[in-house]
């Protein structure tokens, strides 16, 4: 099974519910659990919101989200055509912030990759930003199976 969607909003904050409930929305085909759901909202709204903040700092811009399920895996992407970064790896250091000033700064990275499988940055100075999440469904469930199986042998 492949299905895929894409929307592009306006990057401003009050969007950044939205883009997590149409990610959440999306998934429910795969029959998450309530913490997988939780896992890709929190990813999701950390990934827009340094979008907005970080990418646009608050300018007018658009931010895309697009969701792809490639049989029980999830892969979402949050990309913007901001201002870029110079150096990735500094940026997705805990506590690395350019903004201070706000609450939780630095932590939005961690978050992504404490709650996906897999996270891949890509950015350009002056082009913009592009985030690629990749969480399997369904995990929880076959573990507890498995162990369940490998008893009964």
């Amino acid at each position: 099974m492949k299905n895929e969607m894409q929307i592009e909003f306006d990057a401003k904050s009050v969007n950044e519910g939205f883009a997590r409930v149409a990610a959440a929305a999306f998934l429910t085909q795969l029959d998450p659990t309530l913490d997988e759901i939780a896992d890709v909202k929190t990813a999701v709204s950390e990934a827009v919101t340094n979008a907005i903040i970080h990418g646009y700092e608050e300018r007018e811009g658009k931010v895309f989200l697009s969701c792809r399920l490639e049989g029980d895996t999830a892969v979402i992407v949050v990309e913007d055509k901001g201002v870029g970064m110079e150096n990735i790896e500094q940026a997705m250091e805990p506590f690395y912030t350019t903004k201070p000033e706000l609450e939780r700064s630095g932590m939005g990275f961690a978050f992504m990759e404490a709650f996906m499988d897999q996270i891949a940055v890509e950015s350009e100075a002056g082009v913009g930003t592009k985030v690629t999440m990749v969480k399997k469904i369904g995990q929880k469930e076959e573990e507890n199976q498995n162990e369940c199986g490998d008893r009964a042998h």
